[in-house]
């Protein structure tokens, strides 16, 4: 078994110790909020443990093994592995009968793990719907048979937002009272608005007083569509050359979007950081966060953003409960770039300092002082009822 699992980090003690299954723990959405309750456990009670489905490490994981939290490492789970897959964690569990919480952010493919953990009787299975997928394209049947197939191998269900739940786990189940909604939850204090960390990082980064910035915070990938995001930037700038935009993070478009930026002519209004491990402080820089998402659940980052008092303009596939402030504009991915790039324009006023240091969550869900307590519980409640 240890030729197929790679074992990193310290060994086990007195906490429960939940198993995390997620792809790979990079800075994304799911990954970053799984991060955030993990800081904010009680230690000495919870634990997490990770099994990703990648080879190469993540960037959180020397944090997790300084958290005291341990690395398993499993084949991809593309169709050409299930089978392998199954085995391996069959095996897993066999040697590790320590686990009775599983906790699975996997989507629809949570059926093959979870459907595993109940022929072996682990007592807590639990799937999580972080996005939806509307539309159809090549993976469409696939994530039907399987998320139609899920149901009875899991014993709880949790969900980001009605709308992921509902794309998950169908609207039945959503109302059947086994589906918990677990905001994705920050630290609302590393987010406040601060008019000395924004002249900071403008700074930091070149950006005169004057200029009007846009943000947006995301893995560079086709869900995310920052390639339309150039396109309206480009709109944007024709007519307002006193803008620029900023691109926080990474993915594997970054050479497709660098290229495109210099076929628009932009190199010198788009800026790139590269991966950061203080997104917050580079909100701060910000005037209006833009979320042209293809899909979303709940995004992460849009609760950051809205946390830092920006005004936000995000697609409308984005679920309406993600507005918690009241201060973000819906537009329809199938709008005229003119469309955006007003909407967009609206906000370009002299920023309000005093109104974004005024935006407070705190009453929202969305604080993980408030929220990391009751997963925990809520993981040694239904151990102790298993």
């Amino acid at each position: 078994m240890q030729s197929s699992l790679a074992l990193e980090g310290s060994k086990l003690s007195n906490p429960e110790r939940v198993l995390v299954l997620i792809t790979k723990m990079d800075r994304g959405g799911a990954e970053t909020m799984s991060m955030n309750y993990y800081r904010h456990f009680d230690r000495t009670k919870v634990q997490y443990d990770f099994m990703v489905n990648r080879q190469e490490p993540g960037d959180y994981e020397d944090e997790i093994k300084h958290l005291g939290g341990r690395i398993f490492r499993m084949c991809p789970m593309y169709p050409q592995y299930f089978s392998r897959y199954k085995h391996e964690f069959k095996e897993f569990l066999e040697a590790h009968p320590e686990y009775r919480i599983i906790h699975s952010n996997l989507e629809e493919r949570s059926y093959f793990p979870l459907k595993v953990a109940s022929k072996m009787h682990v007592p807590v299975r639990i799937a999580h719907a972080h996005n939806e997928y509307p539309g159809f394209d090549l993976k469409t049947p696939m994530r039907y048979y399987f998320k139609k197939r899920l149901p009875p191998y899991m014993t709880q269900g949790f969900s980001c937002s009605q709308s992921a739940g509902n794309w998950l786990y169908g609207k039945k189940l959503m109302q059947s009272g086994k589906i918990s909604t677990i905001k994705n939850a920050i630290d609302l204090q590393q987010y406040q608005y601060s008019d000395t960390r924004r002249k900071s990082m403008r700074a930091m980064l070149s950006i005169p007083d004057d200029e009007f910035v846009i943000g947006n915070v995301g893995r560079f990938a086709v869900q995310k569509n920052q390639t339309f995001l150039l396109d309206v930037f480009s709109e944007i700038h024709k007519h307002h050359p006193n803008t620029s935009l900023l691109l926080v993070g990474d993915g594997d478009l970054h050479k497709e979007l660098e290229t495109k930026v210099k076929k628009l002519g932009l190199s010198n209004a788009v800026r790139f950081t590269g991966i950061v491990s203080d997104s917050w402080d580079f909100l701060q820089a910000m005037d209006v966060f833009v979320m042209p998402s293809l899909h979303e659940g709940l995004p992460l980052a849009l609760v950051e953003a809205q946390a830092s008092g920006l005004p936000c303009v995000v697609s409308d596939v984005v679920s309406s409960e993600s507005d918690v402030t009241g201060r973000i504009e819906f537009v329809p991915l199938s709008s005229p770039l003119d469309e955006w790039s007003k909407t967009i324009m609206r906000f370009a006023v002299k920023t309000d300092e005093e109104a974004r240091g005024l935006v407070n969550l705190s009453d929202t869900g969305f604080d993980i002082n408030v929220e990391a307590p009751k997963l925990q519980k809520y993981y040694l409640d239904s151990v102790s009822r298993a």
